[in-house]
């Protein structure tokens, strides 16, 4: 059997992307998992995975320039795992942002293949909230550090195509695209006439408020799970708090849309959130709910539109885009049916697992 190191970084153990390739791999592989906790914790083995907790503690609303000092003393001791460790294969969630290329040259070095999962564009997601001359020099420094990744990388693992071509720009390298997929498929025998709105991290509407407060004097009920009901307190709707993942997709199944909205920053141009396919999405189409987007999601928009599985809006056009739901919903057996038809697309299933393993370790 092959071993590959798993470095997750900064991520928790249960983080869904990451333990879905700690988990498939290790069905033919011997899988070592670093991963972070905030409490005291052996490491162990189970199975063909042997876990590496790192406990690590944070203070999240420090300054990023304080932050980036105390993480040389974690990105050390990742360093220390990754020459101190056997394995064949480094398969890397994330950089370490004190030594973003030195995991990358210590087993290029050793002949070690790199697996690199690009869970974001770095050069704009580190350091987002820089802006101004900083912020490009921060980008443009990034950018070169983030080509030297990829030129060291083996082979590179992307959430969507929109980001793997920005990224490579024309370079010629093993890629895999694997989006945010669901974990299980759903139908519902029953639909209310209601918009959900999903989510762990508690995000304002912004732009699509004055969409759903009009949806809601058109009779729509407005569903918040998963999320803090006070952020909404100008907004009349239900909140069902957090909920384990299968009770959540049982609510998704439910309603009649489900929003995808979100802004990690304040500009509109983050191509994070332009080529974002996340996590909501894909359980929403899964659930058999169709989605409503907003245009300016590059990525969402092109699934979307390809597969007719939703609504496309303009939500500064808040007529237009009331309308275009209200259409929707008139001819909603259509859409249903056609949600119906691509839904396996949105779920990790064995054939998406059998082409990720076979890509990371053939």
């Amino acid at each position: 059997m092959k071993k590959v190191l798993v470095i997750g970084y900064m991520h928790p153990k249960d983080d869904k992307r990451v333990h879905r390739t700690v988990k498939a791999l290790s069905k033919v592989a011997h899988v070592f998992y670093q991963y972070l906790t905030d409490m005291p914790e052996k490491e162990y083995r189970d199975g063909n995975i042997h876990y590496l907790p790192i406990e690590w503690h944070e203070n999240v609303n420090a300054n990023a320039f304080v932050k980036l000092w105390k993480r040389r003393k974690l990105d050390k001791k990742i360093v220390d795992l990754i020459e101190n460790s056997d394995y064949d294969i480094l398969y890397m969630h994330h950089f370490l942002p004190s030594k973003p290329i030195e995991p990358f040259v210590y087993a290029k070095k050793k002949g070690k293949r790199i697996v690199y999962d690009v869970h974001e564009y770095h050069p704009e997601n580190f350091l987002s909230n820089f802006s101004g001359i900083i912020g490009k020099l921060k980008t443009a420094i990034m950018r070169s550090i983030f080509e030297r990744q990829i030129e060291l990388s083996d082979k590179l693992v992307f959430v969507s195509y929109e980001q793997m071509e920005y990224s490579l720009r024309g370079r010629k390298k093993e890629c895999l695209v694997v989006p945010n997929y669901a974990s299980i498929v759903l139908s519902s025998t029953e639909k209310e006439k209601s918009i959900v709105f999903v989510g762990k991290i508690t995000r304002a509407l912004g732009e699509e408020e004055q969409v759903v407060k009009e949806l809601i004097r058109q009779g729509f009920i407005f569903k918040i799970v998963g999320m803090d009901s006070k952020a909404f307190s100008n907004i009349n709707h239900i909140c069902t708090g957090f909920l384990p993942y299968e009770e959540m997709m049982k609510e998704i199944s439910k309603a009649s849309f489900s929003l995808v909205s979100f802004k990690t920053t304040g500009r509109e141009d983050y191509k994070n959130d332009l080529w974002s396919l996340p996590h909501k999405f894909f359980d929403s189409l899964a659930a058999s709910t169709p989605v409503i987007v907003s245009d300016r999601f590059v990525s969402l928009r092109r699934v979307v539109e390809e597969l007719g599985v939703g609504v496309v809006i303009n939500p500064k056009d808040v007529d237009g885009s009331v309308r275009k739901i209200l259409e929707a919903y008139k001819e909603y057996d259509k859409l249903l049916a056609d949600v119906e038809r691509y839904k396996d697309r949105f779920v990790w299933d064995e054939r998406k697992e059998k082409e990720f393993i076979e890509f990371v370790l053939g």
